[in-house]
């Protein structure tokens, strides 16, 4: 409450730090280590994690999280780790552990993070693009890999967004695009593996969940192009206003990082699943620069973030919480794709497929 017994409204000032000219990059912010590194805070909401995900040409999808503390975690939550490798055939393990903070360190210099045994490290050779590495273990899962960048490390405008009363959200992508290789293990039985990755780093303070409504996520490559996009919806009681940064590189050039990217939804279908609605497709644009069309052809992971909480899993609460805080559900949507490039004149354009991802909150 405030003063005289008022309830206090949210902050609606959001404060999107791009270098311009405005909502894109006319000059690059260039990445150093420390971006990279712990983002030190002496909030009790403080939270941090750094992500890596590959597509091996085994025909595995491996994707693993070394956390400091999610957002929804409570304040004293243990770090932890999380695994999901998805198989050939269409099945997927999944495996997650808590760790002692005793058993943890993270440096602020670079990207340098242990939890347990599990480790993610990178290296920034005097010439040369960074090579990133990640070591993760868990319940009869394992990959060791080495990611050796093919476009700069990227991040938009100088890598935060502000929400106003102190509550901030970070992005920098360490590895937008990179060369993969390493060791993937399933219950004892060990691959030699290479593919292509990706790895980036979020921080922030604050509870998102009070802050955002959704977000589309995900990134595509073709032999010539790398695009990866974010597009993240506040609440309506934060001004429902869209923060939208998206990258282009052509080969190793970094040619567009922009926040004036339109997004738009196709017609919703329902997940049993998740039990909610997906959009059929989505379009992105940035005027007079790129279209992209995302059209799902499958769903290949979706998840009704209400099992995660125990309590919530029963079936008389269920209804009523349901219809308080609605259907927050994942989805992760493999899915075809057109880009259409206008440059010097002409236009270029690309097909092929992709992973992306829709997380609702509400």
């Amino acid at each position: 409450m405030t003063e005289r017994g008022r309830t206090a409204v949210p902050s609606t000032a959001i404060t999107e730090v791009w270098n311009g000219p405005g909502r894109r990059d006319g000059d690059l912010t260039t990445v150093l280590p420390r971006h990279n590194g712990l983002h030190p805070s002496p909030s009790r909401a403080a939270f941090e994690h750094w992500y890596f995900d590959a597509q091996l040409d085994s025909g595995h999808v491996v994707v693993g999280f070394l956390t400091k503390r999610r957002p929804e975690d409570l304040p004293w939550a243990r770090p932890w780790v999380e695994l999901i490798v998805y198989t050939p055939d269409g099945g997927r393990r999944q495996a997650a552990q808590r760790y002692p903070h005793a058993a943890t360190s993270f440096s602020a210099d670079t990207c340098d993070v242990r939890i347990g045994d599990n480790r993610a490290w990178s290296e920034y050779p005097a010439a040369g693009l960074p090579r990133h590495h990640v070591r993760l273990a868990c319940d009869g899962v394992a990959f060791e890999l080495t990611f050796d960048n093919e476009t700069p490390s990227w991040m938009p405008g100088k890598g935060e967004t502000r929400f106003g009363d102190g509550e901030t959200f970070g992005w920098v992508v360490g590895a937008p695009r990179a060369r993969v290789h390493g060791t993937l293990e399933i219950d004892g039985e060990q691959l030699a593996v290479t593919g292509r990755g990706y790895a980036d780093h979020n921080w922030g303070v604050g509870d998102m969940k009070r802050i955002i409504d959704r977000w589309h996520w995900g990134r595509l490559y073709t032999d010539e192009y790398s695009l990866l996009y974010a597009n993240v919806l506040t609440q309506p009681q934060r001004g429902g206003h869209a923060i939208a940064p998206l990258m282009l590189a052509r080969g190793a050039e970094v040619v567009l990082s922009t926040g004036e990217t339109v997004l738009t939804e196709g017609p919703k279908r329902y997940d049993s699943i998740a039990g909610r609605e997906f959009p059929e497709w989505i379009d992105l644009r940035v005027p007079d620069q790129l279209e992209l069309r995302l059209t799902v052809e499958s769903v290949i992971h979706a998840h009704d973030l209400l099992d995660d909480v125990p309590v919530v899993r029963s079936r008389v609460l269920r209804p009523l919480l349901h219809k308080v805080i609605g259907h927050p559900a994942y989805f992760r949507f493999r899915s075809s794709f057109e880009l259409t490039i206008h440059r010097d004149g002409a236009v270029d354009r690309q097909s092929g497929t992709t992973l992306h991802e829709l997380v609702a909150l509400r």
